[in-house]
């Protein structure tokens, strides 16, 4: 299995909280912030699925704070799909430090939104298959 997709990130101190470690909000948006990008790396735009009536949503996510991340840390934050059967997938991703060092690990579940019908489509991966430039970066065929 190949590594999976990150980007960097470099902890800003308007993030933190009053003990100085990042705020749990934040490795939200940092998961997000990843996920998207993933989606661009592989072709897909924000346009594309608007245009093509769908769109992604978080069903379920978990966090495990493992290390604490204060301004000014450097993490890579990375992001893995994992397909099974049926209308949802799972993503992981982990936050971490410059060291090597796990400060977080996430794990999500999502799916991909009819807009028109307001329901789940049966197959996401076909939808991340059609839409992708290079669909292998999802850990599709």
């Amino acid at each position: 299995m190949s590594e999976p997709f990150s980007v960097p990130v470099t902890v800003r101190g308007y993030e933190t909280d009053v003990q100085g470690h990042l705020n749990q909000a934040v490795y939200l948006n940092y998961a997000e912030h990843a996920r998207w990008t993933l989606l661009q790396a592989a072709g897909i735009s924000q346009s594309a699925l608007i245009g093509s009536g769908v769109g992604p949503v978080a069903l379920e996510t978990t966090i495990r704070y493992l290390r604490e991340l204060l301004a000014g840390d450097e993490v890579e934050v990375t992001c893995a799909f994992r397909w099974g059967g049926g209308k949802t997938f799972r993503i992981e991703q982990s936050v971490v430090k410059a060291d090597g060092t796990v400060a977080a690990e996430i794990s999500a579940v999502g799916g991909i939104l009819d807009l028109e019908k307001r329901k789940l489509v049966a197959d996401p991966a076909a939808v991340f298959r059609k839409l992708a430039s290079d669909p292998g970066m999802f850990g599709l065929p």
